[in-house]
């Protein structure tokens, strides 16, 4: 007759205190990120209500309804950030290319170390410069475009004199997201396995052959993401663009027009030193549309990061 023991269970390491002190502090300052999020909706959608059932007869800002007002707003944030993306990912996509695969390695560390201190240079110093240097150096451009190129319809209307447009607060928008798209995909291209390179070479590929073979397809995903990053900080950029951008709150596809659609962050600036009552509540809800847009902008950028398989050049 034999005899069966049942097999001992494993007894859990115990804990230091430094451990559980640790970990509870981890935890806590992970759940406050949660926790300072849902603060900051909460606190939108309760005082945006009064300002999205508003209507002219309560707030002075509006002419009719709230969407009345922000939609012009909404339309010309997206369509500013969408002009910047359009310039920036081409430049910062080249720039990020040239430093991990075609620059010297001491010329590539220079421009690695300028793109990273470009990414913290102050809005507002950027909205200077696109005051005083960009739009009278860009003006007559747009006057000449105006002039031969007016069957267009971006190209149509009557030129700005100030060169205050928004395709002059685009281009200051692209200069700003340019080091930030440029710092991600340059990180991403100098992952790409170093074997999958060298297949290409040794199959005779040429250096541009084995960018487009190895390396975008593997840092495609990251460059979308990069450009989605770009556009949630074009999305809410404020200052660079109130000082930048002649608004007169219609909307227009026309580029170098002096009327040009305001966006909702520069707006908010300009506006909310002089509101009150309803009018504080009615801005507050523009900034809950911004919000839930740049909201839907960096969780679509998270989504893709996620989905992006790691591989190595095993495999």
């Amino acid at each position: 007759m034999t005899t069966t023991t049942a097999p001992a269970v494993a007894a859990k390491p115990r804990q230091r205190p430094g451990d559980r002190w640790f970990s509870g502090t981890a935890l806590f300052a992970g759940s406050m990120i949660l926790v300072t999020l849902a603060a900051v909706a909460i606190f939108l959608i309760i005082q945006s209500i009064p300002g999205m059932t508003a209507t002219s007869d309560t707030a002075s800002l509006l002419s009719g309804n709230f969407w009345q007002y922000v939609w012009p707003l909404a339309f010309g944030t997206v369509w500013a950030s969408f002009l910047a993306l359009l310039m920036a990912v081409p430049l910062a996509v080249a720039v990020a290319l040239f430093i991990s695969h075609y620059a010297p390695r001491r010329l590539a560390q220079g421009l690695g170390y300028i793109v990273d201190l470009l990414a913290a240079v102050p809005s507002v110093v950027f909205g200077l410069w696109g005051i005083n240097v960009l739009a009278p150096a860009v003006q007559p451009v747009y006057a000449w475009l105006n002039e031969n190129m007016a069957w267009f319809p971006l190209f149509g209307g009557t030129v700005s004199a100030t060169g205050r447009t928004i395709f002059t607060a685009a281009i200051v928008l692209a200069v700003m997201v340019v080091p930030i798209i440029t710092a991600i995909c340059r990180e991403i291209f100098l992952q790409t396995p170093v074997l999958h390179e060298e297949a290409a070479l040794a199959l005779g590929a040429t250096r541009w052959e084995m960018i487009r073979m190895a390396v975008f397809p593997f840092g495609r995903s990251g460059i979308v993401s990069a450009s989605m990053l770009g556009l949630g900080r074009a999305l809410g950029e404020t200052m660079a663009v109130a000082m930048v951008l002649s608004a007169t709150g219609v909307i227009t596809f026309q580029l170098f027009t002096s009327e040009n659609p305001s966006t909702i962050p520069a707006n908010i600036a300009l506006t909310f030193p002089e509101a009150y009552g309803v009018n504080i509540n009615v801005l507050i809800a523009t900034g809950l549309i911004l919000f839930v847009v740049t909201f839907v902008v960096n969780a679509i950028a998270r989504w893709i990061v996620s989905r992006r398989k790691e591989f190595s050049g095993a495999n």
